[in-house]
């Protein structure tokens, strides 16, 4: 009998235990390269107020998807489920259910994303122990305004919160400008 599932993950991907990160991960079993598609997640869609009262693996696999929308697993168990977060990741956002190869990955290399790249509130924080050099030990829901990690993902960020950063950068562009509009006509200032 065949699981019923509701989210793709590439069959290059192969779920394995990860007990450095506490229960599994997902690993490459033959090469990826830059850009293809990994991940696409199904699931129920609940708001932060909905989200609050599940059980705390369904929070903890679900995913931020909008200012308040979250997309949760509806079954358990699915591959699809288990990226991990690394401060040093090789997958990125390319819409807010779908996770791409930020560049090639190899053989036996793990498939991670960053959560800055999705996650904007408090539901899921967590003490990193990912192993990167440049770790920042605790994962919080603000990780996505640092202006590093603005930089390095800049593209692979959820719509939402690159719309977020896109409107950050004009506020400081404006405060540059003595909080003075900037006004465009015809391509000039």
């Amino acid at each position: 009998m065949e699981i019923q599932t509701f989210s793709y993950c590439s069959p290059k991907l192969e779920l394995r235990p990860c007990p450095e990160k506490g229960g599994f991960g997902l690993f490459a079993i033959e090469p990826i390269s830059a850009g293809e598609l990994l991940a696409m997640w199904g699931g129920q869609v609940v708001t932060s107020e909905q989200l609050q009262y599940l059980p705390v693996d369904r929070q903890t696999h679900g995913i931020q998807i909008h200012e308040d929308l979250y997309l949760i697993p509806v079954t358990h168990g699915e591959p699809a489920d288990y990226f991990n977060h690394s401060c040093n990741p090789n997958c990125g956002l390319d819409s807010p259910i779908s996770l791409v190869a930020m560049r090639d990955i190899e053989v036996g290399e793990e498939a991670c994303f960053d959560y800055a790249m999705s996650d904007s509130s408090d539901y899921d924080e967590f003490e990193c122990h990912c192993g990167a050099p440049n770790c920042r030990k605790t994962i919080t829901g603000r990780d996505w305004m640092l202006p590093e990690l603005q930089e390095r993902y800049f593209g692979f960020f959820s719509p939402y919160l690159q719309r977020r950063i896109e409107k950050m950068r004009e506020e400081i562009k404006v405060k540059g400008n003595g909080g003075k509009s900037i006004k465009k006509t015809n391509g000039k200032k």
